[in-house]
C-alpha cells in the first residue's frame, strides 16, 4: 500500500486540474494564437505561469485505485499488476483465469 499522504496529494492534483482545465485552455489558445499581437500573447503566458503548477494535467500520476501503487499501472484497467493478479486469483475479476499448462 502506498503513502496515503501521496495518494491524497494525487487526488488534490485531480480535483485542481478538473477546476482549472477550461481556464488553462482559454490562456492556451491566446499564447497559440498568432493573429493576436505580441503583448497580449505574452500577459496571457505570464498568467499562465502564475497559475498552480499542479493544475496542469501532466503533474498526475497514475495510481492503482486498489493499494495506489504507481509503477506498474494498466490504464484499461485503472490497477497495478500486482493487484490485477491477486483479484483475479481470487476470481473477482472477471474473464481472467490463472494459467496451468
Amino acid at each position: 500500500m502506498a503513502k496515503t499522504s501521496a495518494v491524497e496529494k494525487n487526488k488534490r492534483r485531480r480535483k485542481l486540474v478538473a477546476n482549472q482545465a477550461a481556464k488553462r485552455a482559454a490562456l492556451k489558445a491566446i499564447i497559440q494564437n498568432q493573429a493576436l499581437p505580441i503583448e497580449d500573447r505574452f500577459k496571457a503566458t505570464l498568467k499562465l505561469a502564475e497559475m498552480p503548477r499542479n493544475g496542469s494535467k501532466t503533474r498526475i500520476r497514475n495510481r492503482c485505485e486498489v493499494t495506489g501503487r504507481p509503477r506498474a499501472f494498466y490504464r484499461k484497467l485503472g490497477m497495478s499488476r500486482i493487484a490485477l493478479r491477486e483479484l483475479g486469483n481470487s476470481g473477482k475479476v472477471p474473464g481472467i483465469v490463472k494459467s496451468s499448462w
